[in-house]
């Protein structure tokens, strides 16, 4: 069996207040697993925040810490113990803004600590400029403002990505995933199916999976040139196509493509289309704080008062009501939020 790296059997998971818990205890269960399996303490870890308090994750379950950053830095100096660093932020709300975690991550990176960023742990990598030109995954509800707020990323909306000594995964059940590969790597194939069988692990899902199901299921449609126009809309909402200019769409009349609409989609291409955007735009206003206007851009309105117009007529409300909404319903307890959602 091939033997785990000396240097980089540690792990230290920093856990920024709210972070997903899911996701921490995917990654925790990953390792403790493969120890049970090998026989043998291969893994260890310890948890760190940025002042050494508790982190409270999102359901509200609060995490001692063992150390705060500034401690852990005796780890970056002792040969032969250097550690793989993870950071682990929310999976709803975006992280604030962290500058001594952003400078700890930089620090890492000069030291050649390899480093993972799971859920909206990619936030505090991306600000410290450690995700330029790399590969990293982003959940499907946050890659819209994400493109927008650091398009020098290679943002995919996939499951987890690794690039070289980064990993970034895009939270929930891919945490597992992401660190099963890593075991792999360090353990070998046999070590990583018993783990799956252990795990009750029916599937390994691999680097550069896509996160949401295919059209097809999504939609619950099975036809195939359909399925590629929806396609091109959705690759194409901050400059939105003409129809007639979408390669699937090329030799069907104006009125064969809104036939081919009503019947599968309920309603014309230029109205699904137009949805496509909206959703987009609501999206971006419940979980980025972007401008109005920078969100009507890149949603492919040329203008606030037409985005403000449209999206009432769609949502019932204009743009700033359902960012306030938002803001109101984050301020509640967590208790009051599951009232409200049960209600909903």
């Amino acid at each position: 069996m091939q033997q785990a790296r000396m240097d980089g059997s540690r792990f230290i998971f920093c856990l920024v207040d709210g972070f997903a818990l899911h996701a921490f205890s995917g990654a925790l269960d990953a390792l403790r697993i493969a120890n049970e399996v090998a026989g043998r303490p291969v893994y260890d870890w310890q948890v760190v925040t940025v002042h050494g308090r508790p982190a409270s994750s999102s359901c509200g379950m609060r995490v001692a810490a063992d150390f705060s950053l500034a401690e852990a830095r005796e780890w970056l100096c002792r040969p032969g113990l250097a550690p793989r660093f993870a950071v682990v932020c929310g999976g709803n709300a975006i992280p604030a803004p962290d500058r001594p975690l952003e400078a700890w991550l930089r620090l890492c990176r000069r030291s050649r600590i390899p480093l993972a960023g799971l859920a909206g742990g990619l936030y505090p990598l991306a600000r410290a400029g450690l995700l330029d030109e790399r590969r990293c995954a982003v959940h499907w509800a946050h890659f819209p403002d994400f493109s927008e707020r650091f398009p020098a990323a290679k943002a995919r909306q996939t499951t987890f990505e690794i690039d070289a000594d980064l990993h970034t995964c895009a939270g929930g059940n891919a945490s597992f995933d992401m660190f099963l590969e890593i075991i792999e790597q360090d353990l070998g194939k046999d070590i990583a199916n018993r783990i799956c069988e252990v795990a009750l692990c029916g599937q390994l899902r691999e680097a550069g999976e896509r996160q949401r199901l295919p059209l097809q299921a999504r939609l619950g449609i099975d036809n195939a040139l359909l399925i590629r126009i929806i396609q091109q809309m959705e690759a194409n909402l901050s400059e939105p196509l003409r129809l007639a200019d979408m390669p699937p769409a090329s030799g069907l009349s104006r009125r064969q493509m809104e036939r081919l609409f009503r019947r599968e989609m309920g309603r014309t291409p230029a109205r699904y289309y137009l949805d496509l955007r909206l959703e987009r735009a609501h999206l971006l206003l419940a979980t980025s704080s972007l401008p109005v206007i920078e969100i009507a851009m890149a949603c492919g309105f040329s203008t606030a008062s037409h985005f403000s117009r449209t999206y009432r007529e769609r949502y019932g409300c204009t743009p700033q009501g359902t960012r306030l909404a938002e803001v109101e319903r984050r301020s509640l307890p967590e208790s009051r939020r599951d009232e409200e959602r049960h209600v909903a």
